[in-house]
């Protein structure tokens, strides 16, 4: 469920008409995502995503990842710009919400990607980051390195509620990272948050790189380790896909070159990336209400991302 601030169909109507997008002919609720309110509207014009933006997102930051759309849909990323209204504003109020309409893109997130579709990804990403460097805005990552330490600090007084070896996970994993985190690589402007339902794909080609309401400036390498995490596993953790891997990053270095810093870093890049993931489901898990319209996701799944990397170095 993702529609948790309703918008009366006159308010609507209303609000469509400071665009120059044609009249509201039809709107929808979208039930994916977990962090924002969505509908999907047609006009007499096309067709649009109408976003507000709830309480998780800081309405500070919208300007920069609103400008940061822009700036990838500008330079021929299929990227859905923001839509300006009459008066040249893309963020607006609609229902008590920060609003913005942005573009449609057709496509659909797919749950288990070929290798074909990986290297597409893979290859989208490193686009992605050839597009953006030379993007002025910055924003730093609250999930960050330190970001990461502190929020492992406070899931782990709870850690076992979720399962009895979580604690000791977190705790050797936050030891293994300060010894091991490099401050000193590449810095970019990056998605972190490209899981594959923020991309929209048609068979194996990428149609749309979707939701930047997690992008900051980070370790560049740091991106393609969040893919690696995200797009080589069973949704569960418990297969690892070489194939998948192997097309993911040459999918990558296909668009982007890999520096030897950052790829002798990769390993520590994608424990973080685990923890990251582990530790932000662990922390809805454990204080989501039980009667939330959002549905929680298992925290385990990436403890087995963790693990798997642990062992294979």
């Amino acid at each position: 469920m993702a529609v948790y601030t309703h918008v009366p169909a006159e308010d609507l109507s209303a609000f469509v008409a400071r665009y120059d997008i044609g009249d509201l002919v039809a709107a929808k609720g979208i039930a994916e995502g977990v962090e924002n309110s969505n509908y999907l509207i047609d006009t007499t014009r096309g067709r649009y995503i109408l976003t507000l933006y709830e309480k998780r997102v800081a309405v500070d930051d919208l300007p920069y990842f609103l400008a940061l759309m822009r700036h990838a849909a500008d330079r021929g990323l299929p990227v859905p710009k923001p839509i300006e209204d009459r008066a040249g504003d893309a963020l607006q109020d609609l229902a008590g919400r920060p609003a913005c309409v942005i573009e449609f893109l057709t496509g659909i997130s797919v749950t288990e990607p070929t290798p074909a579709l990986c290297h597409a990804a893979g290859e989208a990403l490193g686009r992605l980051h050839a597009a953006t460097a030379d993007f002025k805005g910055t924003r730093p990552n609250a999930l960050g390195h330190e970001g990461r330490l502190e929020l492992a600090a406070k899931c782990l007084p709870r850690a076992g509620e979720i399962d009895p070896d979580l604690a000791g996970l977190i705790e050797t994993e936050m030891a293994f990272q300060k010894a091991h985190w490099r401050a000193d690589l590449p810095q970019a402007t990056i998605h972190a948050d490209l899981f594959p339902d923020n991309m929209l794909a048609l068979g194996d080609t990428v149609t749309g790189i979707i939701d930047f309401y997690f992008a900051c400036t980070d370790a560049r390498a740091y991106d393609l380790a969040v893919m690696h995490g995200a797009w080589c596993f069973s949704n569960d953790g418990a297969v690892f896909y070489p194939e998948r891997a192997e097309a993911l990053e040459a999918g990558y270095r296909a668009a982007h070159p890999i520096s030897d810093a950052e790829a002798a870093a990769m390993p520590v890049l994608r424990r973080a990336s685990a923890l990251r993931f582990l530790l932000t489901r662990a922390w809805d898990w454990l204080n989501t209400p039980a009667d939330a319209l959002v549905t929680r996701k298992d925290p385990m799944a990436f403890a087995r991302r963790l693990l798997h990397y642990r062992e294979a170095e």
